[in-house]
């Protein structure tokens, strides 16, 4: 790895549940809140904090409708929430590279010599 600095994470994304909502919601076009929570296994409070969190830092679009008299929120990547959570996916492969490149070699183990 030499002197090349660590690439930057995503603070925003460092969190696994929001990690887990970007990275549903960039193999889903939707999803609703209902959904999130039976997948996710969050209560309403803590995964409507969470998404509130990507909605106030622009990374998630929000639309309301009614179905069968209820209400449901749709939850969708913007652009730029797709474009960070691209960079932030990136920068978890490079960090997964250079720890590659950091272990130990097949057959030899620490304080042993080959």
């Amino acid at each position: 790895m030499g002197d090349d600095p660590l690439p930057v994470l995503d603070r925003l994304l460092e969190h696994g549940v929001r990690l887990a909502i970007c990275v549903l919601l960039a193999r889903h076009e939707e999803m609703s809140f209902r959904r999130f929570k039976e997948l996710l296994g969050e209560t309403d409070g803590s995964l409507g904090a969470q998404l509130r969190r990507l909605e106030d830092a622009g990374y998630l679009t929000v639309r309301k409708e009614f179905e069968n008299r209820r209400p449901v929120t749709w939850y969708a990547l913007s652009a730029r929430g797709r474009k960070a959570v691209r960079a932030h996916l990136d920068a978890l492969q490079s960090l997964i590279h250079a720890a590659g490149a950091l272990a130990p070699r097949r057959g030899h183990r620490g304080g042993e010599t080959p």
